[in-house]
């Protein structure tokens, strides 16, 4: 089944052919396309996408972020199950190279935080740089996919994907979450991005997308942040969001405390 209007090669030229515009955008290499895949195929997608506010893998509903996800393949449907493993084949694999630069990619077939993610109403994921180590292989994450699935999406609806400098000083893009709109970032520990403004979308819509994380054996040195070479999610806070000194320091020790430690006291507490 065909899930883009290329082929194998000429997918490897376009990624060649928009190169350095991805690796010399502001503020870290990323981009986004539009119409990317056969409007029909994704389509078909979403009529299978989970309603995870009936049932979601993983609710997470704190002060940094309100939104549903999905675990594995397991909730994927049949055309969504081949959709996703077409991200994750050579064809699309080199494709990516191509494009960012980035050798050797390894795609994730556990769908290790990715796989179908959706925020209702209300709902954010504010601002942070992704955890660089996957939990099972101990890969480096280097690249992140998303695919929106939102039609008759608007404006005053919110939902933007925004990326930020390193000094969090200010948002540098703002990508709105459109149907077949396929946004692609490098994810280092600076590469600090989210979805920091509740979601103003009407009752009945929700904001729908596919995430699939890339990684490789090893990052170049540059990378490489003393201290940070196997951190958990990093989030940082905009001017608008600071918080009282305690919500700091309670963050904080969230970040330098191993989960295992974390996930004892929860079961403790129940």
């Amino acid at each position: 089944m065909a899930f883009v209007n290329k082929s194998a090669e000429e997918l490897k030229a376009f990624g060649l052919e928009k190169r350095a515009e991805y690796i010399n955008a502001d503020p870290f290499p990323n981009t986004y396309f539009d119409n990317f895949f056969i409007p029909e195929r994704l389509k078909e997608v979403l009529e299978e996408f989970p309603d995870l506010s009936k049932g979601a893998d993983y609710k997470f509903n704190d002060p940094n972020q309100i939104k549903l996800a999905s675990k594995g393949e397991y909730r994927f449907g049949e055309k969504t199950k081949a959709f996703m493993h077409y991200l994750n084949s050579q064809p699309f694999l080199e494709f990516l190279s191509n494009l960012t630069g980035i050798e050797n990619l390894i795609p994730d077939p556990f769908f290790d935080g990715g796989g179908c993610h959706q925020i209702q109403p209300g709902g954010l994921l504010k601002i942070h740089a992704d955890f660089n180590k996957h939990p099972k292989t101990k890969l480096d994450r280097r690249l992140n996919v998303l695919v929106y699935l939102n039609e008759d999406w608007h404006e005053e609806y919110g939902g933007h994907f925004e990326l930020w400098d390193k000094e969090m000083k200010e948002s540098k893009k703002k990508i709105l979450p459109l149907f077949n709109r396929m946004a692609l970032f490098s994810t280092t520990s600076t590469s600090y991005h989210g979805h920091p403004n509740p979601l103003t979308c009407p009752p009945d819509r929700t904001r729908k997308s596919l995430a699939l994380y890339y990684y490789t054996n090893g990052r170049p040195a540059d990378e490489q942040l003393e201290g940070l070479e196997d951190h958990t999610t990093l989030f940082k806070h905009r001017a608008e969001d600071k918080k009282p000194v305690s919500g700091v320091f309670k963050e904080f020790i969230r970040q330098v405390t191993p989960p295992f430690i974390i996930n004892g006291l929860k079961k403790l507490k129940g």
